[in-house]
């Protein structure tokens, strides 16, 4: 009797269960080598960028007159309180807006660069989300769910397709080095993926990648040697402990270095960047110096075969604007708008625009109404993003809010249905890439309770 029929006829059926669970256990991937999706991709790679805070829909991509007109008096349904200090009185944006390009997207004036970039974007007017709370909602952008432990989009597309450079990390994260943004490494969690597959911190300051080599000189061959007992000794204790992804991502990542101490230094050298250039992401001005230096990396590492790569504005939730809209917003705007700009140009430059997706988001709107005099609160039920590159329409607006910018109302654009359609365009169907765990066949959009689709109507 062969183990398949054994399984099958034991325990009353439960076999069959087990031995389902064996087979799906083989097929998980446990290395970075390139993999083929499930049908011919538009993209190969993705860079997000990650502006968390709650940029304000109604100052930045989404003009709203009615506020205008109606600005101090209450809005007439009321709207959903987050914190104190909101009243329930329309605040007008103090930002003008004007069309660009030969779209005529409509864009703030506190994003000149961007308003010159029109016709690259893929602007969608019509997201929402499903919490307030910024953990929750930064949970639900890179997961689907609003609960912590599960994936993060990034670690399943390095789950799904490995990486073209095996000499860098396939998911590859560019935070500001002054701090974490909200929630911290769980925005970069494989979550029960293999450990393999989450987000690598790279620095934009000093040294790109720490720890790489020894902090005093070593003799000749001690390192290899070294490295190589390690490698005894690991492969020993993986032999008493088979299937412990953890320890088999700890060994992966010891080999990995060893090969990064070249690949991480000469990718990331940027003597090799022209002046142009580094003056378009903004070097020169310190200003836009650490966030340009962060879209510079992300471009060079896309560039040399990375599959996922996540940037960070700033520490905290630098788009948070509770209060002092007027000064706060513009400011951050000054920070990210050049340099985000100087990347979708250069990689268009470069070719690689066509294959790299690049998406510009926060976790959830603003209230159209009045906080601390001079912000706005949380909103979850609108929000604006935007894609570009990688397949996405360009010149392009979707979907609308009501007239005060408080709900998406037509075309409506839920996180899981944007993600399934990112997945597509990376050649990846979010129902088939699954993943056993906890009982439960698991997907990244979790269909079951999201009921994602691809939006068509985005993709060219």
């Amino acid at each position: 009797m062969t183990r398949r029929q054994l399984l099958s006829s034991t325990g009353l059926g439960f076999g069959t269960v087990a031995l389902a669970h064996l087979l799906r256990a083989d097929t998980v991937h446990q290395d970075l080598r390139p993999r083929k999706g499930h049908f011919p991709a538009r993209a190969k790679a993705m860079i997000q960028l990650v502006h968390n805070g709650g940029p304000s829909q109604m100052d930045l991509f989404d003009p709203k007159p009615e506020l205008t007109r109606m600005a101090g008096k209450p809005h007439p349904d009321g709207v959903e309180i987050h914190q104190p200090n909101n009243t329930n009185v329309l605040l007008p944006s103090p930002f003008a807006f004007r069309k660009h390009g030969q779209a005529g997207i409509e864009i703030s004036e506190i994003m000149p660069k961007l308003a010159e970039a029109a016709d690259e974007l893929c602007l969608i007017r019509s997201m929402y989300s499903e919490h307030n709370n910024h953990p929750e909602g930064l949970n639900m952008l890179h997961t689907c769910r609003i609960f912590p432990g599960r994936p993060v989009l990034g670690a399943w597309i390095s789950y799904a397709l490995g990486s073209d450079n095996q000499n860098l990390p396939g998911y590859i994260v560019l935070r500001d080095p002054e701090g974490m943004p909200v929630s911290s490494r769980q925005l970069w969690s494989n979550g029960w993926l293999p450990a393999l597959y989450q987000g690598v911190e790279f620095s934009s300051s000093g040294v790109p990648v720490h720890n790489l080599r020894p902090a005093n000189p070593q003799p000749p061959g001690a390192q290899h040697n070294s490295l190589e007992f390690l490698a005894e000794l690991n492969r020993k204790h993986q032999s008493s402990h088979p299937g412990e992804s953890e320890l088999e991502a700890r060994i992966q990542n010891f080999e990995l270095a060893a090969r990064m101490q070249l690949a991480a230094t000469e990718v990331l050298d940027l003597s090799k960047e022209s002046e142009a250039t580094r003056k378009a992401y903004g070097l020169d001005n310190p200003l836009t110096a650490s966030f340009g230096m962060r879209c510079l990396m992300a471009r060079k590492l896309v560039e040399a075969g990375v599959r996922f790569v996540q940037v960070f504005p700033g520490p905290g939730q630098p788009w948070d604007t509770h209060s002092k809209l007027k000064t706060d917003l513009p400011n951050i705007c000054a920070k990210t708008d050049g340099p985000t700009v100087a990347l979708i140009n250069d990689l268009k430059a470069r070719g690689l625009l066509d294959s790299t997706i690049v998406m510009w988001a926060g976790e959830f709107g603003r209230l159209p109404t009045t906080q601390n005099s001079d912000g706005r609160d949380h909103n979850r039920n609108a929000f604006s993003l935007f894609m570009t590159g990688g397949g996405f329409k360009r010149g392009f607006v979707y979907g609308e809010t009501d007239e005060f910018g408080y709900k998406a109302v037509v075309n409506r654009v839920s996180v899981p249905s944007l993600q399934a359609t990112i997945l597509k365009q990376l050649g990846i169907d979010h129902e088939r890439l699954t993943f056993f765990h906890a009982g439960r066949v698991e997907n990244p959009t979790d269909i079951a309770l999201s009921g994602a689709r691809v939006v068509p109507e985005l993709v060219a």
